[in-house]
């Protein structure tokens, strides 16, 4: 059963658009994972430093092993404490 994950973070003041442009490696990687259907990261158009990431799996195992690569974090200097992740089912 495919999955949706959706976590939105936020980038310290300012620094929105550099964190987007930093990540663009990771999307392009983890798009090539498998059982990736979607890794895509939104920049809020009202608070530039509010991101939001949408990703979608073919099912648990590909998401569990996407998990087990346990790649590095992307630009941690840029990123506020602040986030939130929710995971759907789509049937």
């Amino acid at each position: 059963m495919p999955i949706r994950i959706l976590v939105c973070f936020d980038a310290l003041p300012g620094k929105g658009s550099e964190l987007v442009k930093a990540r663009a490696t990771r999307q392009e990687e983890v798009r090539n994972d498998p059982g990736c259907e979607q890794f895509d990261l939104f920049q809020n158009t009202e608070n530039p430093d509010q991101v939001l990431l949408v990703e979608r799996w073919t099912d648990e195992a590909s998401l569990a092993a996407h998990y087990a690569l346990n790649r590095p974090q992307v630009a941690p200097e840029l990123r506020a404490r602040t986030a939130w992740s929710e995971r759907y089912t789509i049937e």
